[in-house]
């Protein structure tokens, strides 16, 4: 089992990726994070890389994943979040073919949701209007390439559970019979819109609570 974490600058992803070792645990014999690679690059460099560094970066947090032997990986972030960046950042759309086509290949895709604080980090962080146009940018690459994922929202512990619940409703899907229906979305396939996805995701929430 391989599942992505997907999001924007400062939008959960490594939280969630710690947050879900435990509890994945219970299902699987071992259970590993990828961490993200540019956290790594920036460090050793002491800046963001640039247009021509950026496929570098792709193809070495693909490289960590694919290599990864535990019976299921959790990797915050893959080669589609450089692309997005790439494009957004330096309009340079050529590192969507192969991010895509990798991003086929894992089992589950979840979307962080951007209800949780903004914090500067130093280099690696550009700001909240950058935050949101990443975010937007990346679901509608997702709906265009009709990539299932599932967008995840809440605070702490509940962010937590919408996670594994998106997890397993998502492997469950994966494993079903090819005739079985559409590809799995949790929340909604037919926009990027954050809002309309929150609104949604809250009323789920509140019915599951009142049960």
């Amino acid at each position: 089992m391989k599942i992505a974490i997907l999001g924007a600058e400062c939008s959960g992803k490594s939280t969630l990726s710690q947050a879900l070792l435990a509890p994945l645990a219970t299902f699987y014999p071992e259970v590993t994070v990828i961490d993200e690679y540019l956290r790594t690059w920036c460090n050793a460099h002491g800046r963001p890389p640039q247009v021509d560094e950026q496929a570098h970066v792709a193809h070495t947090q693909a490289q960590r994943i694919q290599q990864a032997t535990a019976a299921c990986v959790v990797a915050d972030t893959t080669p589609l979040i450089t692309a997005v960046y790439s494009d957004v950042l330096f309009n340079d759309p050529t590192l969507y073919p192969e991010a895509i086509a990798f991003q086929r290949t894992l089992d589950v895709t979840l979307v962080m949701g951007l209800d949780v604080a903004w914090v500067a980090d130093g280099i690696q962080r550009d700001g909240l209007a950058i935050r949101q146009r990443i975010d937007a940018r990346l679901r509608e690459v997702l709906l265009a390439h009709k990539v299932p994922f599932a967008s995840v929202y809440g605070q702490s512990s509940q962010r937590t559970e919408a996670a594994l619940t998106a997890i397993t409703h998502a492997s469950t899907k994966h494993h079903a019979p090819q005739d079985s229906g559409q590809p799995w979305v949790w929340v909604c396939d037919t926009c990027s819109d954050a809002a309309c996805e929150h609104r949604l995701f809250s009323r789920l929430t509140q019915s599951s609570m009142g049960r």
